[in-house]
C-alpha cells in the first residue's frame, strides 16, 4: 500500500469536511458539525489561518487527516493541539493512522512545541488502545465546557 502523507492544501477541504462528518457520526454527534465550507477554507487558508493539517492519500484519494493548531497553556507554553484525527472506516487498521499521528508528533518536535495535547472520548476504546501504544498520558477528572455561537450572542 503506497500512502502519501502531506500537508493539506485548500483544494483538500471538501474531502476533509466529508471525513469530519464521518468522524461526527462515529462520535455520535453529527448535528454538531455546523462549520460552513467557506468558513472552513478561510480559517485554514485565508489571510489569518488558524489551523493546519496533514492528509494521508492513496491513488489521489484522501483516506484520513490530522488537523492541528497552536494552543497556549499558561502552565506549559505553546503546545500543539490535535483537534481532529481520522482515517476513514474502511481503511482503518492498515497503518495509515500511525503514519498520520507520527507526522503530527514530528511537527510538534520540529516546531519546538512544549508538548502535544488532544482529547479522546472515554468510550472510544480503539482510539484509547492506539494512544496507549504510544504511552500517552490519558487524564481523568477534566470536563469539557463550551458556549455555542447562540449562547455567546445572547450574553
Amino acid at each position: 500500500m503506497n500512502v502519501n502523507v502531506r500537508t493539506a492544501v485548500a483544494s483538500d477541504c471538501t474531502r476533509i469536511l466529508e471525513l469530519i462528518n464521518e468522524l461526527a457520526v462515529y462520535e455520535r454527534a453529527p448535528e454538531e458539525v455546523t462549520v460552513t465550507p467557506e468558513h472552513f477554507v478561510e480559517a485554514g487558508f485565508g489571510d489569518k489561518p488558524v489551523w493546519k493539517a496533514f492528509v494521508a492519500e492513496m491513488d489521489g484519494l484522501i483516506l484520513g487527516f490530522a488537523l492541528y493548531y497552536t494552543r497556549y497553556s499558561t502552565w506549559k507554553g505553546c503546545r500543539l493541539y490535535l483537534e481532529d484525527f481520522i482515517v476513514t472506516e474502511e481503511h482503518r487498521g492498515k497503518g495509515i493512522g500511525k503514519l498520520l499521528f507520527e507526522r503530527v508528533i514530528e511537527e510538534a518536535k520540529n516546531g519546538n512545541y512544549n508538548g502535544m495535547v488532544w482529547q479522546v472520548l472515554d468510550w472510544n476504546q480503539p482510539a484509547i488502545n492506539f494512544y496507549n501504544k504510544y504511552k500517552a498520558n490519558l487524564e481523568e477528572g477534566w470536563l469539557n465546557a463550551s458556549f455555542s455561537k447562540e449562547q455567546v450572542k445572547a450574553f
